[in-house]
């Protein structure tokens, strides 16, 4: 179980590693997620190994309320985050932009005609990078293929020759 839990903790890992590109609510949430996985992996490792049955109790109860604890202090922690972003988004001005400021139509026009087209060559781009190499070996197989036939009649007409 705690080897099909990777959907969890390796995300959380990837977040330890990001640093500080990632909000600190979102590293705390992600060590939160590190000790319960932990402590679920630990308690299996000393119920193998531990005859009593309170080592593995022991265990779980400490790594269980520490996971809890860093968990609710993530959340927390993430409500204050999301209240400074509203505050800083409301503290921007909302006057409409000038008239130099809007885009032309055709540069609109530009633009969503080439989404669509940069879409559709992303899709023909792997086709044709698995066709070409493909082609080319093919070639090269054709043209082995010609010259090991006339190598050989020209071994066997010659070896004809001999004989005569």
């Amino acid at each position: 179980m705690t080897a099909a839990g990777s959907v969890w903790y390796l995300p959380a890992l990837a977040d330890l590693r990001a640093g500080a590109d990632r909000p600190l609510s979102r590293r705390t949430a992600a060590i939160a997620c590190l000790t319960g996985w932990g402590t679920l992996g630990t308690v299996a490792l000393v119920l193998l190994v531990a005859t009593a049955w309170w080592m593995p109790a022991a265990v779980a109860a400490v790594g269980g309320p520490a996971a809890a604890a860093l968990r609710i202090g993530a959340a927390v922690r993430h409500a204050g985050e999301q209240r400074e972003a509203a505050r800083q988004w409301a503290q921007l001005s909302h006057a409409p932009l000038s008239a130099d400021a809007h885009r032309p139509r055709g540069a609109v026009a530009a633009l969503a005609v080439a989404g669509p087209a940069a879409g559709a060559a992303a899709a023909v781009a792997p086709a044709v990078i698995v066709t070409v190499p493909a082609l080319v070996v093919g070639l090269f197989l054709v043209i082995a293929v010609r010259h090991t036939r006339m190598v050989r009649r020209a071994t066997a007409s010659h070896g004809h020759h001999r004989g005569r």
